[in-house]
């Protein structure tokens, strides 16, 4: 026997952060520094660190190779982003990011660099560090398109198993039954009973006598004996209550290659013998003989079919020059519900087998396994095409599908790809069940290994499935040793993730934002986040991990920050998903003096004549320490007829002007460098009880610092509490009544603890606040943020003094300084 018969076909092709990177070699001195540095590094105290890294950078006695400069340079770029001086942070990663191309691992500082850039409102260098840095992963195959997101115990980018359950079919026996395929509404498979036989096999699985097709008319009807669940536990089938009340559990979902044409077969008796389940019965008498036969293919007529049997001419069984009787493909056609014109198909030879049918849903290819000569192993995939009604010399399938070990039992679903077993790739065991995208026949993506419980530590093969791969059939010895039919069902998305498209719109004007950074956040223990941009299109492209929840926080320069939430649990479609999310730019807000009684004192030093005129009167006084401001222009504009009065505030700040009753009117004070203060008089009527309106106003001035209260945090965190919020809301509304107004965000800490870290420390929160500003959709154009630790105290209470808690508190502060205004 030749391997080939023995082995591979078993009868009738038978049965079956940054890491700190490698320091490298350098001087003791230097390689003591550099440990020194990456040591402080790790343990986050990055003002040290950033020192020692630069006194390494900077001398030059220090003998650093190439890898560990690159380290240096790296860490310290991260050292200065992390410790919120993001000025040095870009220059830092521009000096290594120009010294050289990074890959691999060091790729992540493009994408650090990215980050840093479009914290210093630089997005269209951004866009592109962050289009590098995807670049060069998807060259080393960390992440696929589109970006993969989820996976708590893999990390990002990793896809989450498919599921399946797994149903025994009652239909098997003692006997070998494999190699299903679909017919009309029903099942044709391979079986042969046990016994003596002219042809053995050496190995384990298939039948060790002669093989036949049998058929079953409804595989929806099909009983089963056994479930295992998707997590490998086996749980007995409900039983059925009657004939008309079967548990639905036990069916497979219909799949897209299940036919509703009805279709006929020869109706004879069970052969002598053999105990099937009921509905089981031989296919054909006419193509079932007395040699091998199996598996089969039919066209999609359901009237045609390629089959597999030994070399017999119906006569006479015909052997190679090595004395060998070897397999062959023949076609047949239905007539009158019998199977006639059995004919070889042209490729077929006496010194080497043909066998194990796939037909396209077109009926154009017909892909097959070999052992012929000019293969890469024992057998080999191949396919020929139908042209003009002939069917073209076999083509091999290539070494991207095929092995040196046995490829064989291919099956091509309705999209045109192929599922097939093979021993000659890492599997689990045996032969296992592989799948492989074709573009018209030829290989188009790299071949996929099915995870258990598909394949397991022993043969599986002949799998059949719909064109989503929603469930199906395969053939397995893992129970016994003896070959069975397994039906599958799929209970998750096939891919591990989901396909979704996010888009985002500006909500007014209807146009594509590009330049979102959206934040993705999965849920559970042990999730990292990661971040994407829009494009142009304001497209992009998701694969989310499968029974998961999701967050995106989505934020760009000027508009207000928008989370939404999306959840792929329970999902088993692979239907892509797309949402439309609209952003808002905040509004221009413009302040509205109100009405009031004038209050007790509210005439001291104003001139009360013409008490019954409606009147506007208040005091410009400074935002930082409320004191009058002298030489404000003040302008009053009546919205009615478009006049302008104007007056300049004395040493006492203060101004008045009449009010014509029934009209509207705008309210401006401004100064040089101040900024100009406007506000909104809404018309008083004729039957107002209030005539007089107090209306004081507060004006920034450049260099001005004034000090936000109760910006409070927890003991060594930077994030913003909700107590905090409601007070930096009110710096929202002051950055929306100043458009062109530019501040520093300062935050402070008292004098306790380490100097270094105080300040590290008190950038993280200045960069907090900044960032909550930003979600609000401040420009972060317009907020620079500073932390000066204990450097800058408002008492006496530095290092080495006595001081209460209340003294240290005055000093944990945070405040804003006006940079510039109009």
């Amino acid at each position: 026997m030749g391997i080939f018969i023995l082995k591979c076909w078993q009868m009738l092709l038978l049965s079956c952060g940054l890491a700190v990177w490698a320091t490298g070699q350098c001087t003791a001195q230097s390689d003591t520094l550099l440990q020194q540095a990456n040591r402080q590094y790790t343990l986050k105290a990055y003002g040290r660190a950033i020192e020692l890294y630069t006194q390494l950078l900077t001398d030059s006695a220090a003998k650093l190779t190439a890898e560990q400069r690159i380290t240096a340079q790296a860490n310290r770029a991260h050292a200065y982003q992390l410790a919120g001086d993001l000025k040095k942070a870009e220059q830092a990663y521009a000096e290594v990011t120009t010294a050289t191309e990074l890959t691999g691992p060091q790729a992540v500082v493009y994408l650090h660099y990215a980050q840093t850039l479009a914290s210093n409102g630089k997005y269209t260098e951004s866009q592109s560090m962050y289009e590098k840095y995807n670049k060069l992963r998807a060259k080393t195959a960390e992440i696929e398109r589109p970006v993969l997101v989820g996976s708590g115990t893999g990390g990002i980018g990793k896809k989450t198993p498919t599921r399946y359950r797994l149903e025994v079919l009652a239909l098997n026996t003692a006997n070998a039954e494999f190699s299903p395929m679909y017919y009309h509404d029903g099942l044709v498979f391979v079986s042969g009973k046990k016994g003596s036989a002219a042809l053995e096999t050496a190995s384990k699985g298939g039948g060790s006598s002669y093989l036949d097709l049998y058929y079953v008319q409804d595989r929806q009807q099909l009983n089963v004996s056994q479930i295992i669940k998707a997590d490998g536990t086996l749980v007995k089938p409900v039983s059925k209550a009657g004939p008309k009340n079967r548990a639905e559990s036990l069916r497979s979902r219909a799949s897209a290659n299940d036919s509703r044409t009805i279709g006929g077969y020869d109706g004879v008796s069970i052969s002598e013998g053999l105990r099937y389940a009921k509905g089981v019965q031989p296919f054909s008498k006419s193509i079932n003989s007395r040699y091998h036969e199996g598996p089969v293919s039919f066209f999609n007529d359901g009237y045609r079919m390629v089959f597999t049997r030994n070399n017999y001419d119906g006569r006479r069984v015909r052997q190679s020059s090595e004395g060998v009787t070897n397999l062959k493909l023949y076609t047949a056609v239905q007539q009158s519900g019998t199977w006639t014109n059995i004919e070889e198909l042209p490729f077929n030879s006496n010194d080497y087998s043909v066998g194990h049918p796939a037909l396209s849903k077109d009926n154009r290819m017909l892909f097959f396994a070999s052992d012929m000569p000019g293969g890469f192993g024992g057998t080999d995939l191949y396919v020929s095409r139908n042209e003009n009604g002939k069917w073209t010399k076999p083509v091999n399938l290539g070494k991207e599908v095929n092995t040196k070990g046995n490829d064989l039992f291919p099956f091509i679903d309705e999209r045109g790809n192929l599922y097939f077993a093979s021993d000659g790739r890492k599997g689990l065991g045996g032969l296992d069940i592989y799948y492989a995208p074709l573009v018209d026949g030829v290989a188009a993506g790299p071949v996929e290994h099915l995870e258990a419980p598909i394949n397991s530590d022993m043969d599986d093969f002949g799998l059949i499935t719909d064109g989503n791969r929603t469930g199906g059939y395969f053939s397995t010895n893992r129970q016994k040793g003896n070959d069975d039919i397994f039906r599958f069902v799929r209970e998750s998305s096939l891919y591990g993730c989901r396909n979704l498209t996010l888009r985002f719109y500006d909500e007014v004007t209807q146009q594509p934002i590009d330049s979102v950074v959206i934040d993705i956040k999965a849920q559970g223990e042990g999730q990292k986040s990661r971040t994407v941009v829009t494009k142009k299109d304001g497209l992009v492209q998701l694969c989310l991990e499968s029974n998961n929840d999701f967050i995106f926080r989505a934020s760009r320069d000027s508009y207000v920050t928008s989370t939404v939430g999306f959840s792929t649990s329970s999902l088993t479609d692979d239907s892509p998903s797309r949402l439309e999310v609209a952003l808002n730019q905040p509004p221009k807000v413009i302040d509205t003096v109100q009405y009031a009684p004038p209050r007790p004192n509210d005439n001291d030093g104003w001139d009360i004549a013409d008490s019954q005129k409606a009147r506007i009167r208040g005091t410009v006084m400074s935002e930082k320490d409320r004191k009058p401001i002298e030489g404000v222009t003040i302008n009053l504009k009546n919205d009615c007829d478009g006049a302008i009065r104007q007056l300049v505030t004395g040493s006492d700040g203060r101004y008045e002007f009449e009010l014509t009753e029934g009209c509207d009117y705008t309210l401006s004070a401004s100064k040089e460098r101040y900024g100009t203060n406007t506000s909104r008089i809404r018309k008083i009527g004729s039957k107002a009880t209030a005539k007089v309106l107090s209306a004081d106003l507060n004006m920034l001035r450049v260099g001005d610092i004034v000090q936000l209260d109760n910006i409070y945090y927890d003991l060594d965190k930077w994030t913003i509490r909700p107590d905090a919020s409601r007070e930096l809301d009110k710096l929202v509304a002051t950055m929306q009544k100043y458009p062109l107004l530019t501040v520093e965000i300062r935050s402070h800490t008292d004098s306790r603890g380490d100097a270094i870290y105080n300040r590290y420390l008190s950038a993280q929160r200045a960069n907090s606040v900044v960032s909550y500003l930003a979600s609000k959709g401040i420009s972060r154009k317009r907020m620079i943020a500073a932390g000066y630790g204990e450097s800058l105290p408002l008492n006496n209470c530095t290092n080495d003094v006595d001081c209460t808690e209340s003294e240290h508190q005055r000093n944990r502060r945070t405040e804003f300084k006006v940079l510039s205004i109009r």
